[in-house]
């Protein structure tokens, strides 16, 4: 009887947290609606630039809408607690750039790249599959940290020894195909920067000699192989002539650093070195130099009778578009030239969509980010949290840089916009941030066993 009454009254452990509901339902109605606005752009596009329905239109949307099913369908089965917005965002804008690029490729009939575009699009979905289905626990990477950085410094380097493309040693071109490996490297350094710092951030956080306010001076054995890992980075990329990645690689050094001691100071920091860079730069570098020089003084070429330049063809296209903007397949933003489909693909979305359109795609990015930024919240290891905030992160600062040039905010930096601009790498390496912060996400939302809870 007593054994009884003391199994009886033995607590229970907690019982599991319940975690948040799947939510399949609800991302195949989003993927479904944005395939149909893609869908319907696409065939827009043809009406407005041809006066016909384009004749691949059925191909384009039983394509597009196959591989938003096949996305789909690998979250559902392998990871059925993801974020039900973060899949259809990414199939949303995919489907705008091809949209865009199409519409640009009408008024460029000589250099068509929507078709190549599109097939960089179903590999991107593609490998999106694979990290879904084959990683199984994003803990997995960390063990990979060191090989990882390897990787990434050797694709960084490779370029070097190939001819310049614009002024900038980025890309490798062989039998007739190009890739910029830089594209992949950021990915690589995101995932040794949150597993060094998931190792060491009791370190980071409570170890150093105090230099003022809340800033300690880290000690070399703790700072010193990333830093070391940091400044060769970015020492490649200057030498490539590729500013535009050496600023994401610094700004994601920062945040990261910052995330993982949690000392604002770094973010001080961070800003300071980055001007002093910057100025250093566009001082000693005669392409980057005349950069800022276009950027201080955009309409300069005007008053010397050359003609308006690319950015200040940017800077019309976005006055022209106005509120609404002037339609798809409307504008005339295919004038600032063969950056048009690349670095400033969205001053064709300023001008056709309008100040209404240009900030739902922007509002878009933000939400991306912003649901990387609460997976990374909700995850209880430290390698994840990391992990999720460099990712998201990766996507923030180069809308920022990418946008801020257009418009004249910041100078030029040669960068492609996530998913909407033309480049086959940079399209792939965008869906495989995206599966990797699906994967991160289905790990954050799902329930926790008993065992946890009652930790």
């Amino acid at each position: 009887m007593t054994a009884l009454t003391a199994k009886v009254a033995e607590p229970s452990p907690p019982p599991p947290e319940a975690g948040a509901p799947p939510r399949r339902g609800v991302e195949l109605a989003l993927l479904a609606g944005a395939v149909l606005i893609s869908v319907l752009g696409h065939l827009h596009v043809g009406l407005a630039t041809t006066g016909r329905i384009p004749a691949p239109a059925d191909r384009y949307a039983v394509g597009l809408a196959a591989a938003a099913l096949l996305a789909h369908l690998a979250v559902r089965i392998r990871a059925p607690y993801a974020d039900p917005l973060v899949l259809p965002i990414a199939v949303l804008l995919n489907g705008l750039g091809l949209v865009l690029i199409q519409r640009l490729d009408a008024s460029t009939p000589g250099h068509p790249t929507a078709g190549d575009q599109l097939l960089w699009s179903a590999l991107g979905v593609g490998l999106f599959v694979l990290v879904v289905v084959l990683l199984r626990d994003h803990r997995v990477l960390q063990r990979y940290a060191y090989l990882s950085v390897a990787t990434a410094l050797v694709l960084m380097l490779v370029p070097v020894f190939f001819p310049a493309v614009n002024g900038a040693h980025i890309w490798i071109r062989f039998a007739g195909l190009s890739f910029q490996p830089g594209e992949f490297a950021k990915i690589l350094l995101a995932v040794f920067f949150a597993a060094y710092l998931a190792a060491n951030r009791t370190a980071l956080a409570l170890t150093g000699r105090r230099l003022f306010w809340k800033l300690r001076l880290l000690p070399g054995r703790v700072l010193g192989p990333i830093l070391a890992i940091w400044l060769l980075s970015v020492g490649l990329l200057v030498l490539e002539r590729d500013l535009g990645t050496s600023l994401l690689f610094f700004g994601l050094f920062v945040i990261m650093l910052f995330t993982a001691t949690g000392r604002i100071g770094w973010i001080a920091i961070g800003l300071l070195l980055a001007a002093l860079g910057a100025y250093a730069v566009a001082t000693l570098e005669p392409h980057v130099n005349s950069r800022v020089e276009d950027w201080l003084n955009p309409f300069a070429s005007i008053e010397r009778g050359e003609g308006p330049g690319q950015l200040a063809q940017s800077l019309f296209a976005f006055g022209a578009g106005g509120l609404l903007g002037s339609g798809l397949g409307r504008g005339e933003s295919f004038l600032i030239g063969f950056a048009a489909k690349s670095d400033f693909i969205l001053a064709t979305a300023g001008e056709e969509l309008g100040l209404v359109g240009i900030t739902a795609i922007l509002l878009l990015y933000g939400l991306l980010v912003a649901r990387g930024f609460r997976a990374g919240l909700a995850l209880r290891d430290p390698f994840g949290r990391l992990l999720a905030t460099g990712l998201a992160s990766i996507v923030a600062l180069q809308v920022f840089v990418i946008a801020g040039g257009v418009t004249g905010l910041i100078p030029l930096t040669g960068m492609a916009m996530p998913f909407l601009a033309q480049g086959g790498s940079s399209v792939v390496t965008n869906w495989i941030i995206v599966a990797l912060l699906v994967r991160l996400s289905d790990s954050a939302r799902r329930p926790r066993p008993a065992q946890e809870a009652a930790e």
